[in-house]
Order: C-alpha cells, then sequence, then structure tokens
C-alpha cells in the first residue's frame, strides 16, 4: 500500500493549524461581529471559541483513534460502519476545500490588484500553479511555506493589536455600552466560521511523527491561539473605532490603524495577500490527502492513491486538486457556492460527533479519551449552528 512520509512534527502543524484558520476572514469579520455585538466583540469571540471547542475535542479523540489521512472518512467509516458513508462525506470535503480555495484565490488576486496593475486572469493561472506545485514538490516544502505566511499575517495582527492597545481609547469602550445577550449571540455565530479550519489537521495524520500524541495536541493548541488572536484584535478594534464606524467598514482592521497611527494602512492589503496564499495552499494540501485516502478506498479513486516516489506526496491527487481549484476560480461564479461551504462543513461536524458517540460506546478505550458529554455537546451545539446557517435564524 502507498504510504506518505512522516516527517511533521508538532509546531511546524500548530503553525499549519493557525494558519487556516487565522486567513484574510478575519480582516472583515472584526466589524460584522462588532455589528451585532457592539463594544462586546472580544466576548462574542471568546463565546465562539467556547462553542467550537467540544467538537475539536471530538476530532483530537477520534485523530488519536484513527490517524489516517482523510481523517473525517475514516471516522465515519468506524462510527457508522458504512464505507458509503465515509466516502460521500470525503468527496463532500474535497469540494468544499476546492471551492473554499478557489474563492480565497479570488480574493487574494483582487488584493493584489489593490498594489500592483495585474491582470486577473495572468495572475489567478501564476499564482494557482505555483500553490499546486508547492504542494506536489513536498509536504515539509509545503507546511514551512504556510508557517511563513502565517508568520506573515500574524505580524500584521500583532501590529493592528500594537496599535489599538498603544493610542488613546475613544470614550464608548465596550464596559460604557450594556450587555445585550442576543447580540452577543449573533456575534458569536457570525465568529464561530472564522475557527472553521482546525478540522483540516487530521488529514495530515500520516505525514505527522507520532500522530496519537501531536494530532489531539496541535488540534487544541492552535484553537488556543487562534482564540487568543481573535479576541486581542476585536479589544483592539473597538477600544479605538466606534463601533458604528467598525460594522460599516468593509476593511475594519485599515480603519483600526488609521485611527490609531495617522499612517497609511495599505500594508495590510499586502498582508491579506499572504493570507489568501496560506489559505489556498492549505486547502489544496488538506483536499489531495482527502482525495488520497479516497483512493485507497475505492476502485473508482484509485489513481489517486499514488504516491511520487522521490516527493512522497499524493502527485494525482494534489494536480488534481490544483486543477479543480483553477477550474472553479477561472469558470464558475464562486460566491454562491462558497457560501454553501461552511453550512456543509457544519453537516459534516454533526456527523463527526455522533460517529465518535457511537465509536465511544462500541470501543470505550482509547490512547487520547474525552468524556461522553463532550461528543453530545458538540453534536447539540453542531445542529443549532447548522440551523443558523441553515435557516438564518
Amino acid at each position: 500500500m502507498a504510504t506518505l512520509k512522516r516527517r511533521v512534527g508538532l509546531w511546524l502543524l500548530t503553525a499549519y493549524g493557525v494558519g487556516v484558520m487565522v486567513g484574510a476572514g478575519i480582516y472583515v469579520l472584526v466589524g460584522l461581529v462588532a455589528g451585532e455585538a457592539g463594544g462586546w466583540a472580544p466576548l462574542s469571540f471568546l463565546l465562539a471559541g467556547l462553542i467550537v471547542v467540544p467538537t475539536a475535542l471530538s476530532y483530537a479523540e477520534f485523530s488519536a483513534r484513527i490517524p489516517e489521512a482523510a481523517g473525517e472518512v475514516a471516522y465515519a467509516e468506524a462510527g457508522f460502519q458504512s464505507q458509503i458513508s465515509g466516502i460521500l462525506l470525503g468527496l463532500a470535503i474535497v469540494l468544499v476545500g476546492a471551492i473554499s480555495a478557489a474563492a480565497v484565490l479570488r480574493g487574494g488576486v483582487g488584493y493584489a490588484q489593490v498594489l500592483f496593475p495585474i491582470n486577473a486572469l495572468i495572475a489567478t493561472l501564476v499564482i494557482g500553479l505555483a500553490l499546486t506545485l508547492v504542494a506536489a514538490w513536498g509536504v515539509m516544502e509545503s507546511l514551512t511555506l504556510a508557517a511563513i505566511f502565517t508568520a506573515i499575517e500574524l505580524i500584521g495582527l500583532g501590529l493592528v493589536i500594537w496599535a489599538g492597545f498603544s493610542a488613546p481609547a475613544i470614550t464608548a469602550t465596550a464596559t460604557a455600552s450594556p450587555l445585550v445577550w442576543s447580540g452577543l449571540g449573533a456575534g458569536a455565530v457570525l465568529a464561530f466560521f472564522a475557527f472553521i479550519g482546525f478540522e483540516d489537521i487530521v488529514n495530515m495524520a500520516e505525514e505527522v511523527r507520532n500522530p496519537t500524541r501531536v494530532l489531539p495536541r496541535a488540534i487544541l493548541i492552535s484553537l488556543g491561539l487562534t482564540t487568543l488572536i481573535y479576541i486581542l484584535v476585536a479589544a483592539a478594534a473597538v477600544r479605538v473605532v466606534p463601533v458604528s464606524q467598525l460594522s460599516g467598514s468593509e476593511q475594519p482592521l485599515t480603519l483600526v490603524w488609521s485611527m490609531s497611527t495617522g499612517g497609511d494602512a495599505t500594508f495590510l492589503a499586502g498582508i491579506a495577500v499572504f493570507a489568501a496564499l496560506n489559505g489556498v495552499l492549505a486547502q489544496i494540501v488538506m483536499a489531495s490527502r482527502v482525495l488520497f485516502g479516497l483512493g485507497r478506498r475505492t476502485s473508482v479513486l484509485s489513481p489517486f492513491k499514488q504516491v511520487s516516489p522521490r516527493r512522497q506526496t499524493p502527485i494525482r491527487a494534489t494536480v488534481a486538486v490544483g486543477g479543480l481549484v483553477l477550474a472553479l476560480a477561472l469558470l464558475v461564479p464562486i460566491q454562491p457556492l462558497a457560501e454553501a461551504t461552511s453550512t456543509i462543513l457544519l453537516a459534516v461536524f454533526v456527523l463527526i460527533n455522533a460517529a465518535l458517540i457511537l465509536e465511544k460506546k462500541r470501543k470505550p478505550e482509547a490512547v487520547f479519551q474525552v468524556p461522553m458529554l463532550v461528543p453530545i455537546a458538540g453534536l447539540v451545539l453542531a445542529i443549532c449552528a447548522f440551523g443558523l446557517s441553515v435557516f438564518g435564524g
């Protein structure tokens, strides 16, 4: 059976997880959350992080039980005792990854056009092909580049946090406005989507050293770091920018910088380009591992189980995913499809929590365990979030 090479350690995997979650979306999302929660936006991000925790812990236990590429596929198969359910889930994840990468690729090209006079078609082709080549070249090369992109993102957010906390605070601070629970909850629902991405970590399982120990830690550390970053960014934003301005801006963090320092915030567009590149690369790497795992499960997709002898990457799966990303980015209206990705992922969270409940009943013992209450809570919260996503309520 074709195998991948175990080269990835805890901190590189954690950087990958943080990079997937902390994407270009945070540059817009802070304003939207502030529009719902007002000055209490940091608390909405904390609440959203707490909502995600049970599902993240479910993933952590499953990753220790079944450390395989195409993790969710294996989890669904184990929990529901059905290969078909796993294959269908895996195909949905591959499609979601490709759609997400295509949408982010378009967004990244848009940010790049703010900085340089470039042709969108050519830029999309060049960037998409280059990132696919990196993903095919090797997992260490891919994750190292992703870690560099993540560092650039975090430097940008760190500068925003510094600016927000170093400038004089406006009068309308968070504590000066009353806490409205409905607004706090609505803000948390929006903020929830900023945490989607931790689940991608499990698909790197066959390239991680000591996966039963490293995977759960990487999931929980990356989630904790991301939550802290979001809280600090939101706190810095509401400290120096009136909520009315923050919520009405498409680039709220540029407002934080401009109002705090009086300087030009164009550099944030450059950082958003790196955030987009990171998102595209991460999704290509993740989706190709899922497609590789599917190739080992069904003859229809068996060509995708091939591993490059020299690079030890799932070469055909990577090229196929990269080609799909480019096709979607160039040919298909992305917006309605991209809006559906979060809903599909929430359905995946529902299924994974349900699968862990069933698996824990059959096999209580595991290397890393969480109480049965955890997947039950994750299931309930995921169903609620799924309902809000579908029905807009």
